[in-house]
């Protein structure tokens, strides 16, 4: 329920795993359009916080979304992403 005793890995960590210069941007770009299928609004909001650079009320405001319902997609779509990179989807 809370990570399943996996490590904690910020998303910024895990972006720049996935932005080495080995070529890893187009598995970043394959398992955000994952996401994207899966689960669109947290895509979005993956989107909107990472790469526009928005803050959590911005994101609520652009999305018209609650404030918490914003956390809620960030802390879910960052572990999601992390699970999706490292093959640790289960």
């Amino acid at each position: 329920k809370r990570g399943g005793g996996m490590p904690k890995v910020s998303l910024e960590e895990a972006m720049k795993v996935s932005l080495a210069p080995d070529g890893h941007l187009v598995e970043l770009d394959d398992a955000l359009g994952r996401l994207e299928h899966e689960h669109s609004r947290k895509a979005q909001v993956i989107e909107l916080r990472f790469f526009v650079g928005l803050s959590v009320e911005e994101t609520a405001t652009a999305l018209q979304i609650s404030i918490d319902t914003v956390k809620r997609d960030w802390r879910f779509a960052k572990l999601w992403l992390l699970r999706d990179l490292t093959g640790g989807g289960g």
